[in-house]
């Protein structure tokens, strides 16, 4: 089974790129983010006609995630546990055969003198603590999406620049290691430990002509499908397409 994550940057916008990608790349399951519409404005006829069902959880201009799948989900959840009052459209999870796979937009968390640096780190608890939930269950799961989040220095083109961002400060990573630390591997630094592969390319400054970008989008495996893992890869081919999200999609094929 291929699975793979993209952070779109809305769906309106990349659909052509989106449709083609399904066409060419042909994963079982594609975990979206930022799709920015309501479920109701999601183009499923259109992805419907690549043979793919949707599940979407939207929210007019902002976030929204959804999961592309070729056969029915089941079992859907459309929000990470731990805080009935959050109105963030940041997750939705299903099964699909014996895999369970969630797609999920991580807070940004900048600027962090707000309160949107705590709401991160918070969301990373609910994250880390769901996690460990569904590991009690020794499931093959996939946890993948835009996590916002740069593990390590050879994940950034200047680790120095990001290092009082939200994305890099010392609190993010620990965070991001408590939930690592539960047993979950990184599919791609599995098979690639390689420094300077990017997920991300910031549209300013010419960063993806220089090759300047981080990586921030991620497929964490449970131990039960880190034992499946077959390969991975970061496909840079849609961020040099016109009107490219400023994401590219990340993959890992498992057995």
């Amino acid at each position: 089974m291929k699975v793979a994550t993209w952070n779109v940057n809305s769906i309106k916008v990349r659909l052509p790129l989106l449709l083609d990608w399904l066409d060419t790349a042909k994963p079982d399951v594609l975990c979206l983010q930022e799709i920015k519409c309501l479920a109701a404005d999601f183009p499923t006829l259109e992805i419907r006609s690549r043979g793919y069902y949707c599940e979407v959880v939207g929210q007019k201009s902002y976030n929204g995630v959804a999961l592309l799948a070729r056969e029915p989900a089941r079992d859907v959840v459309t929000a990470l546990p731990g805080d009935d009052a959050d109105p963030q459209a940041r997750y939705v999870e299903a099964s699909f055969g014996e895999w369970r796979v969630a797609s999920l937009y991580l807070p940004n968390g900048n600027p962090v003198d707000s309160d949107k640096y705590p709401y991160k780190l918070a969301w990373l608890e609910r994250l880390r603590a769901h996690a460990a939930a569904l590991l009690r269950d020794e499931g093959k799961f996939v946890l993948a999406g835009d996590y916002n989040v740069i593990p390590e220095e050879i994940d950034a083109y200047d680790p120095a620049a990001w290092r009082d961002d939200a994305l890099f400060r010392l609190e993010t990573r620990r965070a991001f290691r408590a939930l690592v630390n539960l047993g979950l591997v990184d599919a791609f630094r599995a098979v690639d430990s390689a420094p300077h592969r990017y997920s991300f390319w910031d549209y300013k400054a010419g960063r993806w002509q220089r090759d300047e970008g981080i990586r921030i989008d991620h497929l964490m495996l449970s131990p039960q499908a880190a034992d499946r893992l077959q390969g991975a890869g970061i496909d840079k081919g849609p961020r040099g397409q016109d009107k490219a999200s400023d994401h590219t999609p990340v993959w890992c094929e498992l057995h």
